[in-house]
């Protein structure tokens, strides 16, 4: 049969159904849904997590269930304080607030201040708001307390890495959503090797479909196996 890739600079849909869940997602999953749906009383969600969860995906989700393309995730991580006032006005009148990285805000007051204050005006409205980080709301630090009190009084939902069988499940569905041809035994192979987070899980996948592609080869152990070989020894050079 044929090896099929097609365009692969298309960047995955981060959206309900392509959210992959397992044991310690479930909740997360039921909860973003319920956010989104403008027939449930539940506007507020806060979700926590390590790091490739799938925090962001459920932002994501959220978003697009929410307001189609126009959504906007506000990354605490990269805000700074002389564009404070100008975020404020970003943040305010939006059809649903999404801030991600919470834990990484900075220690700033006019920060601190702009968080709250836009939090407060969207929930007054009665619009959504999904918030998240990697600690309990609780943990969160450089939060204005009223901010961190509220988070308890909404949905709150832990997640945790993919267990192995929503791995495999991700890595089929890459392989089904990009018509790449992906062979039982390789599939196999790639759930020992690839990592335990959902984005480095598809990054990876993904410079797998872009070698055979590049070489014109189908995607075979043997390919999966030097490419991964080669990428350990590229990282281990550069580490030197």
């Amino acid at each position: 049969m044929q090896q099929q890739i097609l365009d692969l600079n298309v960047p995955p849909r981060f959206d309900f159904d392509s959210f992959i869940p397992c044991a310690s997602t479930r909740t997360a999953l039921e909860f973003a849904k319920r956010c989104a749906d403008p027939a449930d009383p539940e506007k507020l969600l806060y979700l926590y997590g390590p790091g490739g969860s799938g925090k962001t995906h459920l932002l994501h989700a959220i978003g697009r269930q929410v307001a189609g393309d126009a959504y906007r995730i506000f990354s605490c991580a990269v805000m700074r304080e002389q564009d404070a006032d100008q975020l404020l006005d970003e943040m305010c009148d939006l059809p649903v607030l999404l801030l991600d990285d919470l834990d990484q805000l900075a220690d700033a007051d006019q920060l601190r201040f702009i968080i709250w204050e836009a939090f407060n005006r969207q929930h007054t409205a009665g619009r959504p708001l999904a918030l998240a980080g990697r600690p309990a709301p609780r943990e969160l630090r450089n939060l204005d307390e009223h901010l961190t009190s509220r988070l308890l009084w909404g949905l709150v939902a832990a997640l945790e890495l993919s267990d192995d069988r929503a791995r495999q499940q991700l890595i089929l569905k890459l392989a089904h959503d990009r018509q790449v041809l992906l062979p039982d035994d390789v599939a196999a192979w790639l759930l020992t090797v690839l990592p335990r987070d959902s984005e480095a899980l598809v990054a990876a996948c993904d410079n797998l479909y872009r070698a055979a592609l590049a070489s014109g080869r189908k995607i075979t152990l043997r390919l999966a196996r030097e490419l991964f070989l080669h990428h350990h020894q590229t990282d281990e050079g550069a580490n030197r």
